[in-house]
């Protein structure tokens, strides 16, 4: 089980009628043996600590802690021998009526699949009314995700298919360069068709192709690197690039802040040119503008060149949009959906 909530800032309130049984819950996506204080709270204060799962990973450090856990093999006690003994003084499974001298708390860990069954009997044996008194039952994270913590399923998951499947294991960064292209623009039509759902998933193509290239680079022979090398250069370049966040430098608009991100990318990578970086693949629109906005930006008076041949137009078009602050190649994909439903409506087609 993997709980996401917030634990609690203070320990659970101790039982103060028939005795309670805490179902403790923990995630793998945190380091064993880092559980929260009131986890270790309840777990040292606990008069049973009960677990079904011999390889759980939290025993070892609740052994290293003094806290003695009970192995029961596949399944957990039986829910009414629990409660009477959680509820009646002597032994597991003794008939004895008496109430315990103070109220008892059973703690059961929860293995990676829960511990549905158990808990659906205690719900049956609370309704049956063959209980005078039930104990409390509570949920407890004694760790829980943080924001994130799924990525790190998805690089164990891509570890295992880059190791195990025969078509993602013989994969190189050139074979796959095309999908990455494809999966960009299913994301901006997404995007410009408004679809949340199709965004959520587009996005996350595009989050494969980057664990994909950086799985890929790390069986390279000469140069090797991995995707917490990738996530790295990432966290620096924001962190340099963003001192008016992380460090004491003032800005007073968004302008400002464009103006601090150039520069701090122009000390970066030493260009010369101000084309330098501005990759020529892209579409020719998106180029344009590029080139347009670089030089801009720049303050330099670099006259388009003069033809008469349509790309030409389409250059000065292009320039035009930029610098009225559009995108060139985004009014195009927006013209154009508008044209396929014209192009639709006269076929007799219901719009798009």
């Amino acid at each position: 089980m993997s709980p996401t909530t917030p634990l609690p800032r203070t320990a659970p309130e101790p039982a103060t009628g028939p005795g309670r049984i805490v179902l403790l819950t923990t995630t793998h996506r945190v380091a064993p043996g880092l559980l929260s204080w009131p986890a270790w709270d309840v777990l040292r204060s606990a008069d049973r600590v009960l677990c079904r799962d011999a390889g759980h990973p939290q025993l070892p450090y609740l052994a290293e802690a003094g806290v003695e856990v009970e192995l029961t093999g596949a399944e957990l006690p039986d829910a009414t021998e629990l409660v009477t003994w959680l509820t009646a003084a002597g032994t597991p499974g003794s008939d004895v009526a008496e109430p315990p001298a103070a109220p008892r708390t059973v703690v059961v860990l929860a293995g990676a699949e829960g511990e549905s069954r158990f808990t659906d009997a205690l719900a049956r044996l609370a309704g049956s009314g063959r209980v005078a008194a039930m104990p409390a039952l509570e949920l407890l994270p004694g760790s829980y995700d943080l924001p994130g913590a799924r990525l790190l399923d998805l690089v164990q998951v891509m570890d295992r298919i880059r190791a195990e499947c025969p078509w993602a294991s013989r994969r190189t960064h050139q074979e796959l360069a095309r999908f990455g292209v494809e999966e960009i623009y299913e994301l901006v039509e997404a995007i410009e068709t408004g679809d949340r759902e199709e965004i959520r998933e587009e996005l996350g193509d595009v989050l494969l192709q980057v664990i994909f290239h950086a799985r890929i680079a790390e069986d390279d022979a000469e140069g090797p690197f991995s995707v917490d090398d990738v996530a790295a250069g990432i966290v620096a370049k924001l962190i340099h690039r963003h001192p008016h966040v992380f460090g004491d430098v003032t800005v007073s608009d968004e302008a400002d802040v464009e103006a601090q991100w150039m520069r701090a990318k122009a000390t970066e990578k030493r260009r010369d040119s101000v084309t330098d970086g501005v990759p020529l693949g892209q579409p020719g629109l998106a180029l344009a503008a590029k080139l347009s906005s670089r030089v801009r930006k720049a303050g330099l008076e670099v006259p388009l060149p003069s033809g008469e041949g349509v790309g030409y137009r389409l250059l000065a078009v292009a320039a035009e949009a930029e610098a009225a602050g559009t995108d060139p190649e985004t009014a195009l994909r927006v013209a154009t959906r508008a044209y396929r439903d014209a192009i639709r409506a006269a076929e007799g087609h219901p719009a798009a």
